[in-house]
């Protein structure tokens, strides 16, 4: 693991063939389901599956405020490629991601970004704070690469 990847957690991700676009690259769009393929993997494998008839989906009830990504190198091909990612800042009712997409190697990246997501309730769709349970699960990835 390099220096820039010993913070947050890698997941492997697969590229299928109808991610690709015309033009035979991963199209804009797909990076998004690649982070959500990712932090699914992850999220359900602590315990935190995205399950809204599981005992614990209230307290995932998260929307993504923000998503911005900059493509670096374009994806050419299915197979897998790694979706490294990490949490910038936990906030009362809010977790800041940053992440990138990187070849198999993690040699390459393909794209960088970040991601902001609010917990909020069920009825009232308004911000609510974070949980104990889960702050104590997110802490884990907390930290920058850059740092």
């Amino acid at each position: 693991m390099t220096t820039a990847t010993r913070v947050g957690h890698i997941e492997p991700v697969q590229i299928h063939f109808d991610d690709l676009d015309a033009m035979g690259v991963v199209h804009n769009s797909r990076y998004v389901l690649l982070l959500e393929r990712a932090l699914s993997a992850f999220w359900t494998r602590h315990g935190w599956p995205f399950d809204p008839a599981g005992p614990h989906f209230a307290d995932i009830f998260f929307v993504v405020r923000e998503f911005s990504i900059t493509y670096t190198t374009p994806i050419i091909s299915p197979g897998p490629v790694a979706v490294h990612f990490w949490l910038d800042h936990i906030g009362r009712s809010s977790l800041v991601y940053g992440f990138r997409v990187l070849s198999e190697d993690h040699a390459t990246v393909h794209a960088e970004g970040r991601r902001v997501q609010v917990k909020i309730d069920r009825t009232t769709l308004q911000p609510t704070p974070i949980g104990p349970g889960v702050r104590e699960a997110a802490s884990r990835l907390l930290g920058s690469p850059a740092a």
